[in-house]
């Protein structure tokens, strides 16, 4: 593996700017037509204890705002359904792999078992073949908003880009607080497509891989800027999932404020009021929106977001305005992702002062480092390295002990931001930069941007075994961002 530094990243960038094949210039107005409505969900709950489906991987011809498209599927839908489930309840799905490559499935932010047929990232399900997925999910699980996708290194990116992907719904504590109870809840999967004139996915050789795919048009649960309605004066939940595989959603609500009541790994002490809300792939949010503005329609906007780029120079990616990145200094237009309306009145109702237990997790007893970067692999050209390594099948980058709590220091010396996503267990985000973390939350995705270093705090708990952690900009991870981690007993 050879390392690369920042001139030749420019002019390696430079050189791989021909291989650009669709715009991301756009803006997605706001029609006169009528909108689609957001809920369109295929939903399977749990019952008596037991959650039990069948589930499908397979191509078929959807409909993406005005486009047909032949995208991948579970069940034949974009997105897929929705599963929820509580505390102490068992799953069980019958899986087929009607793909025509190799898959498997990930239950991203689940504490699960990682071996066998549960959140086993090494499984290698052949097309045609058949995998019953069994596990349990633990007593004390925190309720939260998780996802499943796949997850066969190699194929990750463009099986998650062409549309597989769905909601995993742990419910409890959180739910059952009177005012989010009260409120209505909306889910909001964010995913993006290129799609050809024949209604296919992009060939991945047009598309940017280096700074990460991302496609010309942008959904929310499968619809071009549906409708999203609720009652005057009353609360709105938006429980939100970045699922496309490397763009960064900048969030704001003309007018409102949101109010934060979870992130990846399950709710807040209390809710953090903010402006804006940015989601890196892979990450969720909980909000709750008052409805005490006057009773018309507002947008709810992605915003421009420079992450970097091959041949960044000065902030500005020389990639910038070729369209593979979600804002830059060429293109500052928001973009519209949906339309917010209130209905007639409803019941009054009020943000809670106080939400659920977070405690911070004690002292460590290992710390460990992780340097973030770029460099060149003989055999498939661009490489993005952890610790000056591109991942291996058969190397264990990181062993632990399970039931002990470590701190690992993550140091971006690259020219793009990455979100470092780890398995099985969530974590702390304990400082950035050397400042202190404000806001104590659990995560599993944690965003560190160029030139920065986080510190993390993992505690590993329950389960012994081998899987991963990666960056989640999916072509990154594919491209060698990712590595193997041993929980030993």
């Amino acid at each position: 593996m050879v390392k690369i530094n920042r001139r030749q990243l420019i002019l390696f960038g430079t050189a791989s700017v021909g291989t650009i094949f669709f715009t991301n210039k756009f803006n997605q107005n706001i029609s006169s037509q009528p909108l689609p409505s957001s809920n369109v969900f295929d939903v399977y709950k749990s019952s008596n204890g037991l959650l039990e489906l069948d589930l499908e991987a397979k191509e078929n011809l959807v409909n993406i705002g005005n486009t047909k498209a032949s995208l991948l599927t579970y069940n034949g839908k974009i997105p897929a359904p929705r599963l929820e489930v509580k505390p102490g309840d068992k799953v069980r799905i019958h899986f087929t792999n009607s793909l025509s490559q190799p898959t498997n499935i990930h239950y991203h932010g689940l504490h699960i078992p990682i071996q066998g047929n549960a959140d086993n990232v090494f499984l290698h399900i052949k097309p045609k073949e058949k995998v019953t997925y069994q596990f349990q999910i633990p007593n004390n699980h925190l309720s939260g908003t998780f996802w499943y996708h796949p997850h066969l290194h190699g194929f990750v990116a463009e099986q998650l880009f062409g549309g597989l992907a769905g909601l995993f719904i742990v419910r409890g504590d959180l739910d059952e607080i009177p005012e989010i109870k009260s409120a209505k809840e909306e889910f909001l999967v964010l995913q993006d497509f290129a799609v050809d004139s024949n209604g296919r996915v992009a060939n991945s050789a047009h598309m940017s891989l280096m700074t990460g795919r991302e496609g010309n048009i942008i959904t929310v649960n499968g619809q071009v800027n549906p409708r999203i309605s609720f009652p005057e004066t009353g609360l709105l939940r938006l429980r939100i999932l970045n699922a496309s595989p490397s763009r960064f959603y900048r969030l704001a609500l003309e007018n409102h404020s949101f109010y934060q009541i979870a992130t990846d790994g399950g709710g807040l002490n209390k809710p953090i009021e903010v402006k804006e809300l940015l989601l890196t792939p892979g990450q969720r949010a909980e909000v709750l929106i008052k409805g005490n503005q006057p009773a018309k329609e507002y947008r709810l906007l992605n915003l421009p977001y420079n992450r970097g780029g091959m041949g960044m120079m000065g902030g500005v990616g020389m990639m910038g305005g070729m369209g593979m990145r979600n804002g830059d200094s060429r293109d500052n237009t928001p973009m519209v992702l949906a339309t917010v309306n209130y209905e007639s009145s409803g019941q009054s109702s009020s943000i809670p002062n106080e939400l659920v237990a977070v405690s911070p997790l004690p002292e460590p007893q290992t710390v460990r480092t992780f340097e973030l970067n770029h460099g060149m692999n003989p055999s498939v050209g661009m490489a993005f390295l952890i610790n000056g390594l591109a991942y291996r099948s058969d190397r264990i980058h990181t062993q632990v002990r399970v039931n002990t709590v470590e701190d690992w220091e993550i140091i971006n010396t690259g020219v793009m931001d990455h979100p470092l996503h780890i398995h099985n267990n969530a974590f702390q985000v304990i400082s950035r930069n050397g400042k202190p973390e404000d806001l104590l939350a659990w995560r599993d995705t944690v965003l560190v941007k160029t030139g920065e270093t986080v510190r993390i705090r993992i505690a590993f708990r329950d389960f012994v075994g081998k899987t991963v952690y990666h960056c989640h900009i999916l072509d990154h991870e594919d491209l060698g961002m990712m590595g193997n981690l041993m929980i030993n007993g």
